[in-house]
């Protein structure tokens, strides 16, 4: 008889890093209600690479404006939308990807409507989303977790990963899928969609203020304790 494997180690390192987080920055407040659809989730990623959040949630605001409706959005012309990105950190490409997005969604779906993904298992959820042009692992997690959908899917931008990578919970290596993969089975059971959305916001204030790039200041962090690479280090 096989005996149970009991809960992975992670697991108990995940929950002491997020109350470790919690007491050094608070809690953070989820979204606006207006910024939780997940049409809107789903833009605002489109257009986000490397963009600052609150410099997308602006752009994908204006676009809404401008435009009145996702569905005028997708068939605006590239070039105007390019000139209402050009905050975006790459506008043109920014634009191209949202284009090609939005008018495939809308032939798959008829209209720039997610509504369906309710409905759908959040695993194969995703996996439609990724049918999607310029849509990945990280997007498409976007969408089911930090929208109304609220699903406990973590969303890993490049600060996340990095601190995972160098705490040792996932391989050095990972790619954003292969990341997702290797720490998803160690995210604490008791966590819900909204834990997820405050853990991944978290651990993104860590990555920009300690767990940088480059030179991180590991002496100073405050999830020292836990990780592999900042014991070597301090």
């Amino acid at each position: 008889m096989e005996l149970p494997l009991g809960e992975d180690p992670r697991t108990a390192i995940l929950r002491r890093l997020q109350a470790l987080l919690v007491q050094r920055f608070g809690h953070i407040e989820r979204a606006a209600a207006a910024w939780r659809r997940p049409e809107w989730v789903l833009v605002q990623g489109v257009i986000g690479a490397r963009t600052k959040s609150e410099v997308s949630n602006a752009a994908t605001d204006r676009l809404l404006q401008r435009w009145g409706s996702w569905q005028a959005v997708a068939e605006a012309p590239v070039e105007a939308l390019q000139a209402e990105l050009a905050t975006q950190t790459y506008p043109n490409i920014a634009a191209e990807r949202l284009k090609a997005c939005l008018t495939e969604l809308v032939r798959m779906r008829g209209a720039v409507d997610l509504a369906h993904l309710a409905r759908i298992e959040t695993g194969a959820a995703m996996d439609w989303l990724e049918q999607l042009p310029g849509v990945g692992r990280k997007i498409a997690a976007g969408v089911m977790n930090a929208s109304t959908l609220d699903r406990r899917a973590i969303v890993l931008d490049g600060h996340h990963t990095r601190i995972l990578q160098r705490m040792g919970l996932i391989p050095r290596k990972a790619n954003t899928a292969r990341a997702f993969a290797a720490i998803m089975p160690a995210m604490p059971e008791e966590w819900s969609g909204a834990d997820y959305d405050e853990h991944h916001l978290l651990m993104k204030k860590l990555g920009q203020t300690w767990c940088r790039p480059a030179r991180p200041l590991c002496a100073d962090c405050v999830a020292l304790s836990l990780c592999e690479t900042g014991r070597r280090r301090a």
